[in-house]
């Protein structure tokens, strides 16, 4: 990777992210590089993002489309995604420079709504597309398709349509799998199921899920990673597919996938534990 520009992207209203900002700026214009700080523009070769997950997930859907690689330096709490550890952020910088880092290709996802003969703009999504029926004491129904063929009507307080990078978001809490992000997949989860087999749904990415409304629900919200969308109704259909441009992340190089994972789910095992149960 040649680095020229570079966009720092800060967790808003953040002081140590304005502080650490600042210390950046001089770092990279000492090795030629041109900063700006809370801007992003498709001449740009790399974003650092400075903050946690949600900081990330705010500009994902711009730094896909511009296709330019981000990184993340975790200033929050569990770090998913915003993986570079704040002691460890120029080192994992110079290796950047140096060109000795993987850039991994994240699954989007992208949606809209059909409403007659009117259809809203896509929204896209790092982590997932969910349907939410609010506080209502009633059940939301949901018809859902892939592509052509009829999966089932949910019965349950609602669905999430998740990226395997986001299978350790929601879809976590509402008893979903935990999928490898290498994988290219859908994973479709019902949100406390009023039927118990009513079980989580692994689809290539490449079908394209569909989903009504079979009877109306007050407040069924689509909320689109963690912002409000569209409220539907009986006369609505959810259209959900993979967009066409991943997220381009840069992984700390010092970390492993299942390390992460033990580090923020708390699982049990030390990576040097792992030799003694070998076989």
């Amino acid at each position: 990777m040649k680095i020229c520009k570079v966009g720092i992207i800060c967790k808003k209203d953040s002081a140590a992210a304005l502080e650490m900002s600042g210390e950046l700026l001089p770092w990279l214009a000492a090795r030629g590089i041109v900063a700006a700080v809370d801007v992003i523009a498709d001449d740009m070769d790399l974003l650092i993002i400075l903050g946690g997950d949600g900081t990330l997930l705010h500009v994902a859907d711009q730094a896909s489309r511009l296709q330019v690689p981000v990184v993340g330096v975790n200033l929050g709490d569990l770090g998913f995604l915003t993986e570079v550890a704040v002691s460890e952020r120029y080192e994992v910088l110079e290796r950047i420079l140096a060109g000795q880092v993987v850039v991994e290709e994240r699954l989007m996802l992208k949606a809209r709504m059909h409403r007659g003969n009117e259809t809203t703009d896509w929204r896209y999504a790092l982590n997932d597309v969910v349907l939410s029926k609010g506080s209502a004491d009633r059940l939301a129904q949901l018809s859902t398709w892939a592509d052509q063929e009829y999966i089932t009507t949910y019965r349950a307080d609602g669905l999430i349509f998740s990226t395997p990078t986001g299978s350790t978001a929601y879809n976590l809490s509402a008893g979903g799998p935990i999928v490898n992000p290498a994988l290219h997949a859908i994973l479709v989860t019902p949100i406390c199921p009023f039927m118990l087999e009513s079980r989580p749904v692994l689809l290539p990415a490449s079908v394209c899920l569909t989903t009504r409304l079979a009877e109306q629900a007050n407040e069924v919200k689509v909320i689109v990673d963690g912002q409000p969308a569209w409220e539907m109704s009986t006369s609505d259909t959810l259209e959900v597919v993979a967009s066409e441009r991943p997220l381009r992340l840069i992984c700390s190089p010092q970390k492993d996938y299942f390390e992460i994972l033990r580090n923020k789910l708390n699982w049990g095992g030390r990576a040097g534990e792992a030799g003694k149960n070998k076989r």
